[in-house]
């Protein structure tokens, strides 16, 4: 999910055009002095962020050159936050470049740092989807603990790292209480664990909450072959910067359902190329209005993929971080 997959795909461009890449995750690092030692004794020659400050914060007076990627919670929250403002306004000092998901992203930044602005370029996430063939979708529904006997099974996925900011819980009591009238409506919330104390929270409400059901990550092709087979994806989140779920579903020819906030309006158009809900009773009357409309189902599918094949073209990110990377040099 999220930053996970944004990373193994730049790894991939860089790769393929002979650079070493080595993937490391933000969270287990306190400070910039362990990324400094880290950097010192593996002999890295530079390094790439995602999320000024999450990942940012750990280069402050890095030793090598160094880009950031924007991440999302980053620009759309870390700030409003005065210190968290300071540590990434410093880290975008030093940056050689950052990359913007969209333009607005970009202009948000520039608002806020002036002097970044010619540092700053946009770039899209790009998306290629690897559905596998080998994926048993018996097997899938029995670990969600989905009645494989259900007719007419009607399954929505939402998938997140388990974190407040992407608001899991925020459909469980109208989705599990439409399940309690129609028993053929089921929503799987998958991805890991990022924020344990919450997950707990998550797993409470889950257990008093029929048609609902929690799953551990999985490998990310058997993912999007869990996407093809069910109804719809949801992105439920308080604050996106481009979700690569969302645009994956929409490759996969998957109608999206998503809350409107600004991350997800920037790659949704309403009743066109998915459906941007308000609240949790819009998302239930839409889901509903989809379900007993294949028109307008089968129009939404093939204008976000064509959308995603215009906007999202994973060859032209591939050109870009290959480009970008030489600045480190």
């Amino acid at each position: 999910t999220g930053n996970a997959t944004t990373a193994a795909r730049i790894r991939d461009h860089l790769e393929a055009a002979g650079h070493t890449c080595i993937l490391k995750d933000a969270f287990r690092y306190e400070g910039p002095s362990e990324i400094a030692n880290l950097i010192s004794a593996e002999k890295y020659e530079a390094a790439l962020a995602i999320h000024l400050y999450k990942g940012g914060r750990l280069l402050q007076g890095s030793s090598v050159p160094f880009g950031i990627i924007f991440g999302g919670t980053d620009i759309n929250e870390d700030i409003k936050h005065e210190e968290k403002h300071r540590v990434m306004g410093t880290v975008l000092e030093e940056a050689r470049f950052a990359v913007a998901f969209t333009e607005k992203m970009k202009e948000m930044a520039e608002r806020e740092w002036p002097y970044a602005g010619s540092k700053i370029c946009v770039q899209t996430q790009g998306i290629m989807t690897t559905p596998s063939t080998m994926f048993n979708w018996k097997r899938f529904l029995q670990n969600a603990g989905i009645p494989q006997d259900t007719d007419n099974l009607c399954l929505f996925i939402l998938i997140c790292g388990l974190r407040r900011i992407k608001d899991p819980l925020y459909l469980v009591d109208v989705f599990s209480e439409w399940h309690r009238k129609e028993p053929n409506v089921h929503l799987a919330i998958i991805g890991p664990t990022v924020d344990p104390l919450f997950v707990s929270e998550v797993k409470e409400k889950i257990k008093r909450s029929p048609g609902v059901h929690l799953l551990q990550e999985i490998p990310q092709d058997d993912l999007h072959a869990a996407v093809k087979r069910c109804f719809a994806v949801v992105n439920s989140s308080i604050s996106e910067g481009m979700s690569a779920a969302v645009l994956e579903a929409m490759d996969l020819d998957v109608p999206v359902l998503a809350r409107n906030i600004p991350g997800n309006a920037a790659i949704i158009k309403h009743k066109d190329t998915g459906l941007l809900f308000a609240d949790p009773q819009e998302f239930v009357l839409l889901s509903k209005s989809l379900m007993n409309n294949p028109t307008l189902e089968k129009k939404i599918v093939t204008r976000a993929k064509d959308y995603v094949k215009k906007h999202h073209s994973w060859e032209c990110e591939r050109k870009t971080y290959q480009s970008l990377i030489l600045r480190l040099q």
